[in-house]
């Protein structure tokens, strides 16, 4: 027995959406034997797009009922049958997150008529479920409508059924999932959760930082720990006592706050952090009579240009700084010094292994290739969203150096060092916070940058 479903939701944050619209097809494998569809009041605002998108507005859902209202005939109607949806996963987990706020646990095997339609149909050039069914032929009206969506999904699943001939993709492809289901003794931990960007810190029952991450929406990572059944999130499992949470309002302090935190505490689930993020490193060698370009795991005794995360995308580099600065590949740890290299016949370099290209001219280049590398200011501020409305993070760099970070609410209050050295949480400079601002800073992932020339 399936039960052929589609939802309609508010849209929103993760995990704090609400369902406006529910349709649900009870099907035998050759006929519908019952059937449901509902609007349903979220008491929670509907997301201008969604509006847009599916026509259901606040006005629309003022009468209809709450979602405990219709709940029970929701268990009923789905009770013994596998639910079957177009993206199965959200649906399900929309339903697991209503009936898990009415303290019920909701469980099904679920089938993803996505997943089927990989499977079974590879030649179809979109699974969008619009796409998808009108390239099969199946009439589509009132899409974005709970019981128009359900009703093809329906369509599309008996295709499917006949398609799998020998039933075999069908039973492989019957899944237990679990998205929004954890033990209950879970439950207080996930709802004290934002679903906001920042860092967390898993304790466990004996008040130690067993493992520190960072995300996006801290509610759905701390979640997926507790639901998948990787190595790492299986011991997580075993050993969690609660969560704590640090809001970072953007992305860059997400990622030096996490990275020196886990350095600092050295948690048993965290990859040890005595190493580096960025563990590759290119330098100069400046001994020689044209300096070479050396690729290495970094040592502490070097001074690099740069750091990477493996040594692949540190070679990609230095074959760039062929093109861009004319530096020569045979002067590079890439090449072997006794073949000469045939990037001068393509003119592509000066040929200094020939010594046809002065020393001066190339040092020049080798300088311009180190200046690249250089923050854009000696001392400069990176202003970025803040943790609530009306704040403003910062990254600071001072004598070109990472400082650390810090918060402010008005300008006023960071124009001198004073004020910023009195607003700044520290964290110690490095490799991996120099390449982690350099890169937000050539995506330009910020709101402003403020030089700070005459700062005092």
């Amino acid at each position: 027995m399936y039960s052929v479903l589609d939802i309609e939701t508010t849209g929103g944050k993760y995990d704090e959406e609400g369902i406006t619209e529910i349709a649900i097809y009870r099907f035998d494998g050759d006929n519908i034997v019952d059937q449901f569809s509902s609007l349903i009041n979220p008491d929670i605002e509907i997301q201008p797009f969604v509006v847009k998108l599916t026509g259901i507005n606040k006005k629309m859902l003022h009468k209809a009922p709450k979602f405990f209202e219709v709940a029970k005939r929701i268990v009923e109607i789905t009770d013994n049958s596998i639910l079957v949806a177009h993206n199965a996963e959200f649906d399900y987990r929309i339903l697991q997150t209503e009936f898990r706020r009415l303290s019920f646990s909701f469980e099904r095997k679920t089938l993803c008529t996505v997943n089927l339609s990989r499977i079974l149909l590879p030649e179809q050039p979109s699974f969008n479920l619009g796409k998808l069914v009108r390239n099969l032929g199946i009439p589509f009206t009132n899409e974005h409508r709970a019981h128009g969506d359900a009703k093809v999904t329906l369509k599309l699943f008996q295709l499917l059924l006949e398609k799998d001939i020998k039933k075999n993709i069908l039973k492989k492809n019957i899944e237990n999932l679990n998205p929004n289901k954890a033990p209950s003794k879970y439950l207080d931990i996930i709802d004290k959760l934002p679903s906001e960007m920042g860092v967390y810190y898993i304790y466990n029952q004996k008040n130690k930082i067993i493992y520190i991450g960072k995300s996006n929406n801290i509610k759905k990572r701390v979640l997926s720990h507790l639901t998948l059944n990787k190595k790492k999130d299986k011991n997580i499992q075993k050993e969690i006592g609660y969560v704590k949470f640090a809001l970072t309002g953007g992305e860059l302090i997400s990622l030096l706050k996490v990275q020196n935190e886990i350095k600092v505490n050295k948690p048993i689930f965290n990859k040890r952090m005595d190493f580096r993020l960025f563990p590759m490193g290119i330098r100069i060698d400046s001994a020689p009579k044209y300096p070479n370009i050396i690729i290495e795991q970094i040592k502490k005794n070097h001074e690099y240009l740069s750091a990477y995360k493996t040594k692949r995308e540190a070679k990609a580099a230095v074959i760039e700084f062929r093109s861009e600065f004319g530096i020569c590949i045979q002067q590079t740890s890439l090449m072997n010094k006794e073949k000469i290299c045939f990037n001068y016949n393509l003119k592509k370099c000066g040929d200094p292994c020939l010594a046809i290209e002065s020393v001066k001219s190339y040092k020049n280049k080798i300088k311009f290739l180190t200046k690249s590398f250089s923050y854009p200011y000696k001392n400069f501020l990176l202003i970025d969203k803040g943790r609530k409305n009306g704040e403003f993070s910062f990254v600071y760099i001072k004598n070109d150096r990472f400082s650390g970070y810090g918060y402010f609410e008005l300008n006023h209050q960071i124009k001198t060092d004073d004020q910023i050295n009195s607003r700044l949480i520290s964290i110690e400079n490095s490799l991996d916070t120099h390449k982690l601002v350099q890169n937000f800073l050539l995506r330009k992932k910020y709101l402003k940058l403020i030089n700070l020339q005459n700062i005092n």
